[in-house]
């Protein structure tokens, strides 16, 4: 069992910053490819970015390619999300999830096998 914990979300201005962090516990960190989602209101859970056991590849929506950047320090086992130049259309739920790494990285929520509960990131405008 994976245990992830997001934090770092909050409130911000369009044009502006935030860093999602998850932190997992309860099994070997860089056995795991991670993956970041999220759900905007009456809306379902989407892709925005993964990362691949080692760092070595990842993966973008296109929404978001050339603003958000994924991350993760497996000495900490933990991964990153530095979102920049944020738009109000970013505001959603912020999901971290896990994979087994050997399987490569993933875009589906449904090839995902853990998650955390979410972090809330509002953008205004």
């Amino acid at each position: 069992q994976v245990r992830l914990v997001e934090s770092g979300g909050g409130l911000v201005q369009a044009g502006g910053s935030l860093r999602l962090s998850c932190a997992a516990s309860g099994r070997t960190f860089s056995d795991y490819a991670m993956g970041w989602f999220r759900q905007a209101p009456g809306r379902e859970r989407e892709f925005v970015a993964a990362i691949s056991w080692g760092g070595s590849r990842t993966r973008y929506v296109d929404s978001v390619q050339g603003r958000f950047t994924i991350s993760r320090d497996n000495a900490k086992n933990t991964v990153f999300l530095q979102m920049d130049s944020l738009k109000p259309e970013d505001t959603a739920v912020y999901y971290c999830a896990a994979r087994n790494g050997a399987l490569g990285i993933a875009t589906m929520t449904r090839a995902m096998d853990y998650w955390g509960k979410g972090t809330l990131v509002t953008v205004s405008s």
